[in-house]
């Protein structure tokens, strides 16, 4: 039996590929972005008609934590009228901002709760001080931040008043703080410190006597005070007057301090004694 092999040639391959002219190809485009664009529109009608349905029209403002000088009532009142839209429109920043203008209001937090309502969390100012001169409604709070209320709402009047540059507020209350305990120990009462112009501490005695403690930093103060710590009680005991008949008192010596007593010429006391 004879095998015959047969070489088959390749059919040569052909080319069925079509060229698609520059201008269709243009054109499918436009039309695929018109679809698109239909589509995209359409959600987005769909989208702001869901969310201007009447279910989602605000309808309470829930108002949490400090509320001591404020009540819900009062802050409606005051903020309602601020802000508009409803529950995806409303602008929160807007709405904080409305309760944060309000007196005694420090800082605002505004959540949305779903799906008309807004919850508010409040947090007052806790005043620690007067702030300014004599009769002024500014006070200061426990973070040195000065702040604008009715002094008339405080259940204690007998905050002390401090003074000074507003942007310095902060660095008046530590050096406060820091006094006050000092003062305590000589049994003397710190009624009022200012920061003059001139960067100098003036601290005034609820008996009416003025201090001048100079000038520096809590440490450079405290420094002055520890001299005086050491000798008041001992001279005034020695002029035979209660140190509550201080007058003025100057620590803005080297070495010592100056002190001016009721009914007793100045003297002056060296930090050696």
């Amino acid at each position: 039996m004879t095998t015959r092999y047969t070489h088959m040639r390749p059919r040569p391959e052909v080319n069925t590929s079509v060229v698609v002219p520059l201008d269709v190809k243009l054109m499918h485009m436009a039309a695929s972005l018109m679809f698109v664009g239909l589509v995209l529109g359409a959600l987005g009608a769909g989208v702001w008609a869901l969310v201007r349905l009447p279910a989602f029209v605000l309808t309470g403002i829930a108002v949490h934590g400090d509320v001591e000088h404020n009540n819900e009532v009062t802050l409606r009142a005051n903020v309602v009228t601020k802000f508009t839209g409803n529950f995806f429109t409303a602008d929160l920043g807007r709405v904080r901002n409305a309760f944060e203008s309000v007196p005694w209001v420090r800082l605002a937090s505004v959540q949305r709760e779903f799906p008309n309502r807004l919850r508010v969390t409040l947090q007052e100012h806790k005043p620690v001080a007067y702030w300014g001169e004599d009769g002024e409604q500014r006070m200061l709070n426990s973070y040195g931040e000065v702040f604008e209320a009715n002094a008339g709402d405080l259940d204690d009047d007998k905050m002390p008043r401090l003074s000074g540059p507003d942007s310095q507020s902060l660095q008046v209350l530590s050096m406060y703080l820091a006094l006050a305990p000092a003062f305590k120990e000589l049994t003397l009462a710190l009624d009022s410190l200012e920061l003059t112009e001139r960067g100098s501490w003036r601290a005034r005695l609820q008996h009416g006597g003025v201090m001048e403690l100079g000038q520096g930093s809590v440490d450079d103060v405290m420094t002055r005070m520890q001299r005086v710590s050491k000798t008041l009680a001992q001279v005034t005991q020695r002029l035979g007057r209660k140190v509550t008949a201080i007058e003025s008192a100057d620590l803005r010596y080297e070495n010592g301090y100056a002190l001016r007593v009721r009914g007793v010429s100045t003297q002056d006391v060296s930090a050696k004694r």
